[in-house]
């Protein structure tokens, strides 16, 4: 099954939600944006044919990413190889991308790969028809995530920042604490609408970055407090009553689970004290 459903945001800017799978509903909607001549994230591999159609309707000649996850990324090396479209990212991102890098079979089933492209690194100022757009480092989720803030519209592409107030999944290789602060910088901007790349919020952007901040601040500070009196991860998980999908845990092979989160605190904790 291919989804594709185009919708129309404030000040021009249009969003693609895209899906696949083999048979039945897709198991998670990606999103990438478009505004001017430029895209922001570029979906799933698996939707290429729908994505480079997109693009070449919409004369993009931009891309640029948020990180380089396979379902942000997917389409950027086809794009450029259609429409000679210019990719920038982080360095961090271009020296991912620059030659094919192993995923896991979940991975590659939901979205597919990515397949190598060489990017150029991110302009100082980004000139666009809605005013200048700025990007800001937000390591956590990824240590190349970078957002896409368009201040004069109050707009923020915040790729996987966000995801929703609460979280109930993380990857294996994710940052608590680095989120944490990633979420802090954004919390001092000034913007309405939050363009996530999996569930956008039109209306009150700010507010849901804050929501998710504190929720993560409690998290994270119940989990070390009961680190510090000696609990191991496993007793932590069940202490503080959290609940994991089992069919998300066994599918992602460990690599997607909420006992991760628990691991991904006490590792910054640990590495923020060896380093004091």
């Amino acid at each position: 099954m291919h989804f594709c459903k185009s919708y129309q945001f404030n000040d021009n800017i249009r969003g693609f939600k895209l899906g696949w799978s083999f048979t039945g509903t897709p198991l998670m909607m990606v999103y990438c944006y478009l505004f001017d001549n430029i895209m922001v994230d570029t979906g799933q591999s698996h939707m290429e044919k729908e994505v480079v159609e997109i693009a070449r309707e919409n004369g993009v000649k931009r891309i640029f990413l948020t990180h380089h996850h396979e379902d942000h990324s997917g389409n950027a090396a086809a794009i450029h190889r259609s429409l000679g479209a210019k990719v920038a990212g982080h360095h961090l991102s271009i020296e991912k991308l620059k030659s094919s890098y192993p995923i896991l079979p979940y991975q590659r089933y939901v979205w597919g790969e990515t397949r190598p492209i060489n990017m150029i690194p991110l302009p100082e100022e980004i000139e666009t028809e809605l005013g200048k757009m700025e990007h800001l480092h937000t390591p956590g989720h990824s240590k190349d995530h970078t957002l896409f803030f368009l201040p004069e519209r109050g707009v923020l592409f915040s790729g996987d920042l966000y995801l929703g107030d609460r979280i109930k999944f993380f990857r294996s290789d994710e940052d608590m604490g680095a989120q944490i602060d990633s979420l802090k910088k954004v919390r001092a901007l000034d913007f309405d609408t939050l363009l996530c790349s999996h569930n956008p919020r039109l209306k009150n952007g700010r507010l849901h970055i804050c929501s998710k901040l504190e929720f993560l601040e409690t998290l994270y500070g119940d989990i070390i407090d009961l680190w510090k009196k000696g609990f191991p991860e496993k007793h932590i998980f069940r202490v503080l009553r959290l609940q994991e999908s089992y069919f998300t845990k066994y599918f992602s092979f460990g690599n997607v689970s909420m006992v991760n989160g628990v691991r991904s605190a006490v590792r910054h904790y640990e590495l923020s004290q060896a380093h004091q």
